[in-house]
């Protein structure tokens, strides 16, 4: 065999992996070759695959390893059951013949070309052929290297040891990509609950101002999911709305305490005051700069203000929701008066949920009302106050926003509102 194909497999040789990693140890450390010598001490272990439909070769084979060390054998001498085997031993590597009758040692690399699992495993051919084509055809199929019968004992030696060197560091380096991806995801999370957790703080700022309760801004944030949901919007987006809905009414932080806690009915000064919440809110999620000082003070204007002109989606939601959940279909709502589809649906949704929670909790100003009386107000402004399609997906999913209610309702402990969500 010509000796062009017998090139050893070196490991890593002249690798420079010294970027340091997001998360626990190095990527260098992870395929440090100062290591080798520990790993090839613990590749006797490994177990080797030997496929052959020469017994005496399988023989011959096994004698030469066994007196390297090797002790972890398994053997096929019917190609046919070859693939099946390999599936279930998972070698770490394979030693097989080319030329076998009905199933050739191609056939198997193709085989095992079709799977993940199985295409980490090292393949060395072992054959008496020296026809250069197979020999081609072998290496675009995945072969690691060549071994030519009969076959010479130093050699199958340091072959087997270096492919599995090479198939120890690929599991370890497969090991910590699996490690660090879990840690990433669990980073992630943890920024998640962050994000939620301050949202839900600073929305719950502002009811708490309002005298109102950390479960409406929970409620209104449900609801909204499950409109949007009902009407076909991506999962993404049906998470997004849910938090950013929690700061629909965050402007109201801006309203003076005479007006915002005012139990009457407010003069129409007042409610002028009162409307600016929109803009104050989205004046909360905006970066201040120069001159906005002002601009934090209207509510309505400002609920919107302090959450424009931001980077975060969801925020970004959350800017659009807190400007715009007061306008109504007919244009006869506030602050901008504009009606439609020129409202955007994050604002429609948000209505319907906001003003629903309303009619069916205690105000300072209002009693709670009951649920059917609350549904005959909410079809009363149907294409009035609310567009009409966003209502019609309430009332597909009002039986799921009724157990969001009651779930959620005022005055549940922390502990009852947990046990209800296990």
């Amino acid at each position: 065999m010509d000796s062009s194909l017998s090139t050893q497999n070196a490991p890593f040789k002249g690798t420079n992996l010294s970027t340091q990693g997001s998360f626990g140890t190095t990527v260098r450390q992870a395929v440090d070759t100062s290591h080798v010598k520990e790993t090839k001490d613990s590749v006797r272990e490994a177990k080797i695959m030997i496929i052959d439909d020469e017994q005496l070769v399988i023989k011959v084979v096994k004698r030469y390893l066994s007196a390297e060390g090797y002790a972890n054998f398994v053997t096929v001498s019917d190609s046919r059951h070859a693939v099946d085997r390999i599936w279930e031993e998972q070698p770490d590597v394979i030693l097989s013949d080319i030329n076998m009758p009905e199933v050739s040692g191609l056939d198997i690399l193709r085989a095992r070309q079709k799977s993940v699992e199985l295409t980490s495993i090292p393949v060395l051919i072992l054959s008496a052929s020296s026809d250069q084509e197979v020999m081609r055809e072998a290496l675009e199929l995945g072969a690691t290297d060549f071994l030519a019968k009969p076959v010479d004992p130093s050699a199958l030696s340091l072959r087997v040891q270096n492919a599995l060197i090479v198939k120890s560091h690929h599991d370890h380096l497969a090991s910590y990509a699996k490690d660090l991806e879990a840690e990433v995801r669990d980073r992630v999370k943890q920024l998640e609950r962050s994000r939620e957790q301050i949202v839900h703080c600073l929305a719950r700022a502002a009811e708490y101002r309002d005298n109102e309760t950390g479960e409406h801004i929970i409620r209104v944030g449900k609801y909204c999911r499950v409109i949007a949901e009902e009407m076909g919007f991506p999962k993404e987006y049906c998470r997004e709305i849910e938090l950013g809905a929690q700061l629909h009414d965050v402007g109201k932080i801006g309203i003076p305490d005479s007006i915002l806690l005012n139990p009457g009915r407010l003069t129409v000064e007042e409610f002028e005051v009162m409307q600016t919440h929109c803009g104050v809110g989205l004046e909360i999620m905006e970066p201040l700069c120069e001159g906005d000082g002002d601009r934090v003070r209207r509510h309505a204007s400002s609920g919107g203000f302090i959450m424009d002109t931001i980077d975060a989606p969801m925020l970004e939601l959350a800017a659009s929701i807190a400007r715009s959940h007061h306008e109504k279909w007919d244009g006869t709502g506030y602050p901008a008066k504009i009606s439609g589809e020129a409202i955007p649906i994050e604002g429609r949704i948000c209505c319907v949920a906001d003003v629903f929670d309303a009619l069916c909790s205690e105000r300072s100003y209002k009693p709670k009302f009951p649920i059917k009386k609350c549904l005959e107000i909410m079809l009363s402004e149907r294409g009035t106050r609310f567009d009409p399609k966003v209502l019609d997906a309430f009332f597909a999913r009002f039986e799921e926003i009724e157990k969001i209610r009651l779930a959620y309702e005022d005055g549940q402990t922390v502990e009852k509102i947990q046990a209800l969500k296990a």
